[in-house]
């Protein structure tokens, strides 16, 4: 038998509190996004008195979460409080990865000629330089300007052109910069027999797929710069950046089309919190009903949820790995 365990740890300047109560908790993990962020949500008040928990916590209190089974606790979150709402009875206390602390500004620099790691660096350089940087992604650019920006806005700009995994360990403090679908962490295991509860899959052949990405870009000298990669005779889709190498731009389009090309699962699926799972992992999943359909797909994204009503994992499987 599972007994559901939490553990919920504050840290604010060295001072530790653990969280004795809880209602609900919800965490988003995903590779299409730069944060992962948890809600925890606690009583407003217990037998008719409040809690005021506000005082013993503020913006910016380090947050741990680890949930599990039987005692066998796993780190699922490690973080920031952002934001403490009162909102229906309840204290909704909201939190972000490492990205919290680099919503912050950063000096004016226009950088010729860079790069995806060297812009990344100085993010580092300029706001905490206590992280690290895991960076396998070089994409070459021929300017890039940061004016009157944020951390966050360098990186989402990055990450919206570049279509890079971005994401933080916040625990080991180090950026994570990687192609798209190539990093794999970890291995598990879906039956849609066993240990899947609720699935909204849905197989996808595409035999009759047809992608034509285009990436545009404008050069020093202001000229337009295309790159096209895909068949065409099916969908058209067009990308800008900023300015960049021809090959970089290259590296982007066909990346985007095995991302919308490629044939598998589509939808999402129910789960426990075991085994546990993250972004990155690669999950295989088998219906015994089609036995030809097993293979490895690329977890895309994770959301994690506690409650009375136990624990549950939705997952997104991604690309098709084999």
């Amino acid at each position: 038998m599972y007994n559901l365990d939490w553990y919920i740890e504050f840290n604010t300047e060295g001072k530790r509190t653990q969280l004795a109560l809880l209602a609900e908790c919800d965490i988003i993990s995903s590779v299409d996004n730069l944060t992962d962020t948890a809600v925890i949500v606690l009583p407003e008040a217990v037998f008719n008195a409040p809690l005021n928990f506000e005082n013993k916590i503020k913006r910016g209190t380090k947050v741990l979460i680890q949930l599990g089974y039987n005692g066998d606790l796993k780190t699922e979150f490690v973080g920031y409080i952002n934001d403490i709402v009162n909102s229906d009875s309840s204290l909704k206390i909201n939190c972000e990865d490492a990205l919290f602390l680099f919503r912050v500004g950063v000096n004016d620099v226009e950088l010729k000629p860079t790069s995806l790691p060297k812009i990344a660096q100085y993010l580092l350089d300029q706001i905490d330089g206590s992280f690290t940087l895991n960076c396998d992604y070089d994409i070459a650019y021929e300017k890039f300007t940061i004016h009157q920006a944020t951390g966050y806005d360098v990186l989402k700009k990055l990450h919206d052109e570049t279509k890079a995994n971005i994401y933080f360990d916040t625990e080991n403090k180090i950026l994570h910069i990687h192609p798209p679908y190539i990093e794999k962490a970890g291995e598990v295991f879906y039956s849609m027999q066993k240990n899947i509860e609720n699935s909204s899959l849905e197989f996808n052949n595409k035999l009759d797929a047809k992608v034509e990405v285009t990436i545009e870009s404008t050069d020093l000298k202001g000229n337009v710069q295309k790159v096209v990669s895909g068949t065409t005779g099916g969908d058209k889709v067009t990308l800008k950046v900023g300015s960049m190498s021809k090959a970089s731009m290259q590296r982007i389009a066909d990346n985007e089309v095995i991302k919308r090309s490629a044939a598998g699962y589509e939808g999402s699926f129910d789960t426990w919190l075991i085994p546990f799972v993250k972004p990155t992992y690669s999950a295989r999943i088998k219906d015994e009903e089609y036995p030809d359909r097993t293979a490895f797909y690329y977890v895309k994204s994770v959301n994690t949820n506690i409650s009375e009503a136990g624990g549950k994992r939705t997952i997104t499987p991604g690309l098709k790995l084999s």
